[in-house]
């Protein structure tokens, strides 16, 4: 594997996404794009998509130097404030509509925190105050609504008006628990971005808190894999494995402790990158790519996700680097090279969402959509740039 090589991916998906998605009707991006490139222009806009697209031209601006990067990140931004954010309750909307207008207002606590991912990341390129004025404030909105005081950790979903959900689940196929791996996932990655440039000795706090609550309840004493859902009271509700969160997990983890300076949890978190990778080999198939996620007694259809992938290479490689096990890096390698016959899509760009047993994609999963965005493939490139470069 070679730096360049990850490089010329990272051009490729970065233009995939400058050529096809900006909406010059409606503004902003087009809310979903199927694998032949056909555009449906009424697709509901997602909140998480929006700040994925922001966080990762942020991101990738701030690394290469690129201006025309920049430029589309300027334009994340512009649209992402102006129509996702709640100026009457504060907090970003779940969707809207094609034409930008609310359209469910529900505010998951998982969007807020990719919300303050992407503005910090755009706040780091920029040097701008009002970007990370506003992360502040979605900080200290999770803070006094979603934080559960009495038991620790964070809610999932709240109305428009920052009332509890019933319904606390962040898609379809989740479960209706109060908390998440996921959640308290990407919460801990947000606020460790958000530490980086305000060194506010709350969010630090916080992330030591997040830490803890990961080393304690989520994360499997025995199996080092991540407990996916959880009641109240922090009580197990789901026995399901999920490979690809399981390795992302092992490599973010250490990062949130190292962004807090903390010997301590960096040494802990060093030692759990190593064991959730070695857990994660599990979910390895016979045709060298990882699952997504797997129940006990469930069969495996054998499909596969773009992003688990994505991850693996990033994860796989990150405890080959703590642990020198060659093992670690002969995986990294397998998953970039599987990435790049199966799931790269080399005729029309970017890559497949799902592909089947038989490495065909799995069509009624779009190219672009709420869920498949340029986060996880671009940041495997910007992430394996740095730590081969």
């Amino acid at each position: 594997m070679q730096a360049k090589e990850f490089a010329g991916e990272l051009e490729n998906i970065l233009r995939f996404w400058q050529t096809h998605t900006p909406d010059e009707k409606n503004q902003g991006f087009y809310g979903e794009i199927s694998n032949d490139l056909k555009v449906n222009e009424a697709a509901p806009k997602g909140g998480v998509l929006n700040a994925r697209i922001l966080w990762t031209f942020s991101a990738a601006a701030l690394q290469s130097g690129n201006p025309a990067y920049g430029a589309f990140a300027h334009r994340a931004y512009h649209y992402f404030t102006r129509h996702f954010f709640d100026s009457e309750y504060g907090g970003t909307y779940w969707m809207i509509d094609a034409q930008g207008n609310p359209l469910e207002t529900r505010k998951q606590t998982y969007a807020q925190a990719f919300s303050i991912y992407a503005l910090t990341e755009y706040a780091r390129l920029t040097r701008k105050n009002e970007p990370l004025d506003l992360a502040m404030q979605l900080f200290s909105l999770i803070e006094s609504h979603a934080l559960d005081t009495e038991l620790n950790g964070y809610l999932e979903a709240f109305d428009r008006e920052w009332n509890l959900h019933e319904d606390q689940r962040l898609s379809a196929i989740d479960m209706n628990e109060r908390k998440s791996m996921n959640t308290h996932l990407h919460v801990i990655e947000a606020y460790a971005n958000l530490f980086r440039l305000t060194q506010n000795q709350q969010v630090k706090q916080r992330v030591e808190n997040l830490l803890g609550l990961f080393d304690r309840y989520i994360i499997h004493a025995k199996t080092r894999h991540f407990n996916l859902f959880f009641d109240e009271r922090w009580n197990v509700r789901s026995q399901k494995v999920s490979y690809g969160h399981d390795i992302e997990g092992s490599w973010l983890l250490l990062e949130s402790a190292e962004s807090i300076n903390s010997a301590e949890w960096t040494s802990r978190m060093k030692t759990v990158s190593v064991e959730m990778a070695r857990a994660s080999l599990e979910g390895i198939d016979s045709d060298g790519g990882l699952r997504y996620e797997r129940a006990p007694g469930e069969s495996d259809h054998g499909e596969k996700e773009w992003w688990t992938m994505a991850e693996a290479v990033v994860g796989f490689y990150n405890a080959y680097q703590l642990s020198g096990d060659q093992g670690f890096l002969r995986q990294s390698a397998g998953m970039w090279n599987y990435l790049k016959e199966f799931v790269i899509d080399h005729n029309r760009g970017e890559w497949y969402y799902r592909i089947d047993r038989d490495h065909r994609p799995v069509d009624s999963y779009p190219k672009v959509s709420q869920w498949k965005c340029p986060y996880h493939n671009a940041r495997m490139c910007l992430e394996m740039i740095r730590r081969l470069g």
